[in-house]
């Protein structure tokens, strides 16, 4: 005996979704989310090798690098993350917070100081000094 299955409704009446503003292209024009990120990027010409929708962490990557000389420091466009090859390995940050507590170890703290700028003294100045 086949019996139709009636179609469900909704127990308050129709609702409608919330409005919300349509898309120019395939991707949000200004947001931070990596899908989008690498949508922009596709449409964007090679600069250097490097696309200008990650050029911030380019020039993040290059500053770091600058003050990290003995470490290869670079940004991974298909990752999306910063990379570090280090003497103990490759290792991966996902931002530049993450990148520099990577590189605290490898930092040199008791580097001496660069010529001309003032030094603590820890030497006793009394007063008979």
């Amino acid at each position: 005996m086949p019996n139709p299955i009636p179609m469900p409704r909704r127990s308050d009446g129709e609702r409608t979704l919330p409005r919300r503003n349509a898309l120019i292209g395939p991707s949000c024009p200004r947001c931070d989310h990596a899908s989008c990120r690498d949508r922009r990027a596709q449409r964007l010409p090679l600069l250097g090798g490097h696309r200008t929708e990650f050029a911030r962490e380019h020039a993040q990557a290059a500053a770091i690098q600058a003050r990290h000389r003995h470490l290869v420091i670079w940004w991974g466009e298909a990752t999306q993350s910063f990379w570090v090859a280090a003497p103990t390995g490759l290792h991966e940050a996902a931002d530049v917070d993450a990148l520099l507590l990577l590189l605290w170890p490898h930092s040199d703290r008791f580097a001496r100081p660069e010529p001309g700028t003032p030094v603590l003294s820890l030497t006793w100045q009394g007063a008979d000094a």
